[in-house]
């Protein structure tokens, strides 16, 4: 019996019955066909940020700790060939010592880059897509332990199922990354009144190169911000309640948050328009209901849309709206209750939190959900690469999976 594994929130706890840490793509091959072959069932694992169980198994538990690093650049073709297990702290810093970058990033960089991408997290900014939209092409060990290598030049279609696709395809074993020159940027923050923002949102939004705001229902006050290249700050004649903090400095420096407390989180993509009226009554209801419980920041950003089938923003540009609640509190009837107001405004959850959609409620909210089925059921039909959750994420009942 292997060691129990639990996720980094503490959530979600298991046992699987074998727990193996390949250290290369041979091997992963390997323990992918001695799975299939007993009947068995397979998840892969990062580092076990997701709130949801996704890597939650009672068969192989396989983690990509071992599977660490940058292979190779092409300043030609601006990109980066990267193992699945890195993380994302370690890519910015090896990136950075080549004077290269991604163009955006998330608040957390200790997740590895498979997971990051397979759940499509985001970071900020209107022009810019989750992660996944910086994938050009992936290597990944398929159901029969076979190995498949994608581009987007040759197998467009394809990458728009691997990008998102929570590792229910096979095991990446190689990421290609699209990059960009390394360059310096300047964050602010201050305080703002929550009117304020809200008012001046699209000018927040439209004119800064990335911008967010937290929320904190406690003193129902607002953090705004800003990151912008050195120089190209807009002016912005907002009323504030003072400087927070500033600093300057590549993106992977500047940009996380240290995350030393543990939380839950819910998160919602919703359309951009959406945003400020979802926001207002996320707002309202934590002020009447659960502003006595509620310690924790409330997140809006905003993520430009994208093709990928079963990306939260794809076909439309977006705002996430996020919801943080202390690891060792009770969660569920404040986030469910927040839930129904996202869904009211087209929301679609983020894979990696927590939510309470089964695919019967997922799969009218992307238009693509078919072409992820027809490509999940070819590339898997025995379903290797599912465990419960999945199947209940994934798989539409009442006549067995969509068909085309």
């Amino acid at each position: 019996m292997a060691e129990g594994f639990r996720n980094w929130s503490g959530s979600i706890d298991f046992t699987p019955t074998r727990h193996v840490e390949p250290t290369d793509e041979d091997e992963v091959r390997e323990i992918v066909r001695q799975t299939a072959e007993s009947g068995r069932t397979l998840r892969p694992v990062g580092r076990g940020h997701s709130s949801m169980p996704l890597m939650e198994t009672e068969h192989t538990l396989m983690s990509l700790r071992n599977m660490r690093g940058v292979v190779s650049y092409s300043r030609e073709r601006m990109e980066a060939e990267v193992l699945p297990g890195t993380f994302i702290r370690e890519l910015g810093q090896e990136l950075h010592r080549e004077g290269l970058a991604t163009e955006n990033m998330g608040d957390v960089d200790f997740q590895a880059v498979a997971g990051a991408v397979g759940t499509g997290t985001h970071g900020t900014g209107r022009r810019f897509g989750n992660l996944s939209t910086l994938v050009t092409g992936v290597r990944m060990v398929t159901a029969d332990g076979g190995v498949v290598d994608w581009h987007q030049d040759t197998h467009p279609e394809l990458m728009r199922s691997a990008r998102v696709s929570l590792g229910a395809l096979g095991v990446f074993t190689l990421i290609r990354l699209r990059l960009e020159p390394a360059h310096d940027l300047h964050r602010l923050s201050w305080c703002v009144d929550t009117e304020v923002v809200l008012d001046h949102m699209d000018e927040l939004v439209e004119r800064n190169r990335m911008f967010d705001f937290y929320w904190y229902p406690r003193r129902d006050e607002t953090q705004v911000r800003t990151l912008n290249r050195p120089g190209h700050e807009p002016d912005l004649d907002l009323p504030t309640r003072g400087l927070y903090e500033q600093d300057l400095g590549p993106i992977h420096q500047v940009l996380p948050k240290d995350q030393e407390l543990r939380y839950e989180e819910i998160e919602y993509l919703m359309p951009l328009e959406a945003g400020p009226s979802c926001f207002r009554q996320v707002r309202d209801r934590i002020m009447r209901h659960h502003r006595d419980r509620v310690g924790w920041r409330v997140l809006y950003r905003t993520i430009a849309g994208d093709d990928n089938h079963l990306s939260p923003s794809h076909g439309r540009d977006s705002v996430s709206i996020a919801l943080l609640h202390n690891a060792s509190l009770p969660y569920q009837d404040y986030f469910f209750d927040i839930e129904r107001i996202f869904l009211a405004h087209g929301g679609r959850p983020h894979w990696g939190k927590k939510h309470s959609l089964t695919a019967d409620r997922l799969r009218p909210l992307y238009p693509e959900w078919d072409r992820f089925a027809r490509d999940r059921r070819d590339l898997d039909p025995q379903g290797v690469f599912l465990n419960d959750h999945l199947r209940e994420s994934l798989v539409v009942p009442s006549g067995g999976e969509e068909t085309s």
